[in-house]
């Protein structure tokens, strides 16, 4: 009586089988769900520090008179001190050109060591920045600012713009814009890496935000889209030189 009874209260192959898939679909759902809260802590804590990297450009230009130049990674400018290693220099603002009046390149890497901020994102990887030659050029002598309030205004060479999606009709969200950040996304298709060079594979709208143009993507994320930016405005950025008697 005892056996039959202890061999019935057991557990069959397919009981078995019935738990364990079970067990893995309860554990499947579980990993989703922390993926899912994953990337939206990251996609938080990136829009935390392209906030704060918008307001260290404007905090540089309030007090320098200028946006800073692009971080260069493939060719880092000289360190201030020859006894410091070139890596800790990369993410010094970039050198201007052989004329002495405008940024060796208007597209590159946020100049985190310049403004005291993280040098990645989330994922890991650099910010983009691009920044107009007419808001980040050398400060004459004598002068408050390397600009004056008609900069941007009776020539809009050299500005960005900011459009939506594609499929949305590519319509303009800003235009006349001084400088833009991005940060790729979990996606990073066409982050900087820390040889200068881009992680490959930027498609579509993503393309448009890696391909040093002067045309960016922002929106909400789509299965295609991750990248976020900020950008700065010519006028906030010449209001806030104004505040600070930089700009009559």
């Amino acid at each position: 009586m005892n056996s039959r009874f202890l061999h019935h209260s057991g557990f069959s192959l397919i009981e078995l089988t019935i738990v364990l898939v079970i067990v893995a679909i309860l554990s499947s759902g579980l990993m989703f769900g922390l993926t899912t809260q994953s990337d939206t802590t990251n996609a938080r804590e990136s829009q935390r520090q392209l906030d704060a990297a918008k307001d260290a450009l404007l905090g540089f230009a309030m007090t320098n008179g200028r946006l800073p130049c692009p971080a260069d990674l493939a060719t880092p400018p000289a360190c201030p001190s020859p006894s410091d290693s070139t890596s800790l220099c990369l993410g010094l603002e970039g050198s201007f050109k052989a004329d002495g009046t405008t940024c060796t390149s208007q597209y590159g890497v946020l100049p985190w060591l310049t403004l005291g901020l993280s040098e990645t994102d989330p994922w890991g990887n650099h910010f983009t920045y691009f920044v107009s030659d007419q808001f980040s050029a050398k400060v004459p002598d004598g002068a408050q600012a390397s600009f004056t309030l008609d900069s941007g205004v009776t020539s809009t060479a050299g500005l960005a713009k900011i459009t939506n999606l594609s499929s949305q009709g590519s319509t303009n969200i800003a235009i006349d814009v001084a400088a833009v950040i991005v940060s790729h996304g979990k996606r990073s298709a066409g982050a900087y890496l820390s040889d200068g060079t881009k992680i490959p594979n930027a498609m579509g709208d993503e393309l448009k935000n890696a391909n040093n143009t002067q045309t960016f993507v922002a929106s909400t994320p789509t299965p295609d889209f991750d990248d976020q930016l900020v950008w700065i405005s010519q006028h906030i950025l010449k209001s806030r030189l104004v505040a600070v008697g930089k700009l009559p």
